[in-house]
């Protein structure tokens, strides 16, 4: 039976083996996720499972074989895959854009799978002043070494969030006020009738995909992009970029 080789890239960070991997949980290092193999049993695993839904870090389980992709080392069974940045609670970050007594700002990201655009996004929305780029845990790219060159620094400085639901999250973030709006090739209002001067959740979808639509159902307000060419759609970083402009100048 062939298994589909992990998504690691060569620039990204690895922690394997029992003892390695607890202790760096210990010390709270930053973690993209940690893989278990399916056959690991007993304390270890459930030492394992435990802190890991403690310290809210992922953890994937998959066939032994799958390991051996990663490190052809004494693994033992667990493979860590470490973050270049630390991950933020939404609800802390959310107290803190009201205590600074600015209109909130998140951008939340649906299935953008491409790190260069993961980067290009956060470069655009640091600039523009956001508090937060909000992704999932599942169906995102993963922020690695890539993601911090295409942002040129900026996640070094702009927050993120990684929430199990976006859809969750979005329905918390409307109801400690923000507007949520979203790009939507069938929306009925142009990005620039928008009133964006108030607090703002931004909802960007992977630009083949869109946003999905149990998600657009929460949204307040649906926008298009005006576009004058052939082509159908922005890159979604551009579209990201060219939205957060309007609405940077629209809160100047």
């Amino acid at each position: 039976m062939q298994h589909r080789r992990p998504k690691k890239t060569p620039d990204q960070e690895m922690i394997f083996g029992r003892h390695p991997v607890m202790d760096a949980l210990e010390a709270k290092r930053n973690f993209e996720k940690i893989i278990l193999a399916a056959n690991v049993r007993g304390p270890f695993e459930k030492d394992l499972r435990k802190t890991c839904k403690e310290l809210d870090v992922p953890l994937q389980t998959v066939p032994k074989e799958r390991l051996n992709n990663y490190t052809r080392k004494n693994h033992q069974g667990v493979v860590a895959l470490l973050s270049p940045i630390p991950y933020y609670q939404v609800e802390d970050l959310l107290l803190l854009a009201y205590e600074k007594g600015k209109h909130p700002l998140f951008v939340l990201l649906d299935g953008v799978t491409d790190v260069r655009n993961i980067g290009a996004i956060a470069r655009s929305a640091e600039a523009a002043g956001a508090d937060a780029l909000i992704i999932s845990k599942k169906g995102s790219a993963q922020i690695n070494d890539s993601a911090m060159k295409s942002s040129a620094g900026a996640l070094n400085h702009l927050p993120v969030c990684r929430v199990n639901s976006l859809i969750q999250t979005a329905e918390y973030l409307q109801m400690n006020g923000l507007q949520l709006i979203a790009a939507d090739l069938q929306g009925e209002k142009m990005l620039y009738d928008l009133e964006l001067n108030l607090p703002l959740a931004l909802i960007m979808g992977d630009e083949h995909k869109g946003v999905n639509r149990v998600l657009l159902e929460k949204v307040d307000e649906h926008f298009l992009l005006p576009m004058r060419g052939q082509t159908d759609s922005f890159n979604v970083s551009v579209a990201t970029g060219i939205t957060l402009y309007e609405i940077m100048r629209q809160q100047k």
